[in-house]
């Protein structure tokens, strides 16, 4: 086994607060990257706030994250990092906030690199040192090497790097309690699609499979309340977090199988937010896991304490009405993106692009 997390993480009530100093110790002066309203919505972006002027650090706030960021927003906020002189770059938010913070970092340490150049990890200095404060329960960024960003062809790439560990995290639950329900359940199912394709990853270990089975009997209960309309309480939103988290822990070894990926088309061709696009394949997944090893399919639905049948209706239950409809020969002009693709390659059993043809077919061709 080979496990490395370098990030410091502190979670729990008021942890920004309680450990100031661990933001002290990276400087000065920050660019506080956040996506405008829902940071400030969440309490985090004031908490920050507080927290910095006490501690006389100066800050200048960037609040241009977008969905899905593109490199290029990535390139000018750290321009601006560079230009004003931050010393660090301290992201408030979801996913979308967090990955964008570590590519800030390193355009912020190199304002001259190009997306090229970014992708090939062509970096002549290390980022900035990155901070992340986390406002929803999913993507588990907070703790994980990954940054997964949009191109200038609109697609969608993740790029792994020890570089893009943040120094230090927080993670406290109550900014999650003003997430909406839908983003509360496509974050939630982004847990149940990390920590199974974790568990299901030609990579996983003992490590990443005991983070994977704790994060996903951990989420399983608030997500079943949350798909049935339910206020969820103060300790399920603890839970939900602090599963994301483990889902996060999880993937830094093994990274994702073929659902994130061509979940990545869902998103980038019909706005299918990440989590749900995610999740919509994990059921095909399973099934061919279970075609395919149905012991070690077994061992997981015995660690987590539920059968398939109940583990897909919990999944399917957290899912919208998608509506997609897709023809063949926009299926047929995808297929391409899925040869030799990493994420396809790391699920543990065989998945041929020819399977995952049929697969979009049956989903979706011919839906109105």
């Amino acid at each position: 086994m080979d496990y490395f997390m370098p990030t410091r993480l502190f979670t729990g009530t008021a942890c920004i607060q309680a450990h100031a100093e661990a933001l002290v110790a990276l400087g000065t002066k920050c660019l506080v990257v956040n996506d405008g309203q829902s940071a400030l919505d969440s309490g985090a972006l004031d908490d920050v706030r507080c927290v910095l002027v006490e501690q006389g650090i100066e800050a200048v706030e960037w609040d241009g994250v977008t969905p899905n960021p593109p490199v290029s927003s990535c390139m000018k906020a750290g321009r601006i990092a560079a230009t004003c002189g931050a010393q660090f770059v301290l992201g408030i938010g979801g996913g979308s906030s967090l990955d964008a913070a570590k590519a800030i970092a390193v355009f912020a340490a190199n304002p001259e690199l190009d997306e090229q150049s970014f992708y090939a990890k062509a970096w002549q200095c290390e980022p900035l040192p990155i901070a992340l404060v986390g406002t929803t329960a999913g993507t588990g960024s907070e703790v994980t090497k990954v940054s997964v960003l949009t191109d200038s062809a609109s697609r969608k790439h993740s790029i792994h790097d020890d570089r893009l560990y943040a120094a230090v995290a927080f993670g406290d639950s109550r900014h999650t309690h003003t997430c909406p329900p839908a983003v509360t359940l496509s974050c939630g199912v982004d847990v149940l699609a990390h920590a199974t394709e974790s568990y299901f990853s030609r990579k996983a270990d003992d490590i990443s499979r005991a983070f994977s089975v704790r994060a996903v009997r951990m989420a399983m209960g608030p997500l079943v309340a949350a798909a049935a309309g339910e206020k969820l309480s103060d300790e399920q939103r603890r839970q939900l977090y602090d599963a994301s988290i483990l889902g996060g822990l999880a993937i830094n070894t093994t990274g994702t199988c073929f659902p994130h990926n061509v979940g990545y088309y869902l998103t980038e061709n019909y706005g299918v937010p990440h989590g749900f696009a995610s999740a919509i394949f994990l059921p095909v997944m399973l099934g061919y896991v279970h075609a395919g090893n149905a012991a070690y399919a077994q061992a997981f639905y015995d660690e987590v304490g539920t059968s398939e049948k109940d583990y897909v209706r919990i999944i399917e239950q957290c899912l919208p009405e998608l509506n997609i409809r897709m023809t063949e020969q926009q299926i047929e002009d995808a297929l391409p993106r899925w040869e030799n693709n990493g994420s396809v390659l790391n699920t543990c059993v065989d998945v041929s692009v020819q399977e995952i043809h049929y697969m979009l077919r049956k989903m979706f061709v011919g839906q109105e």
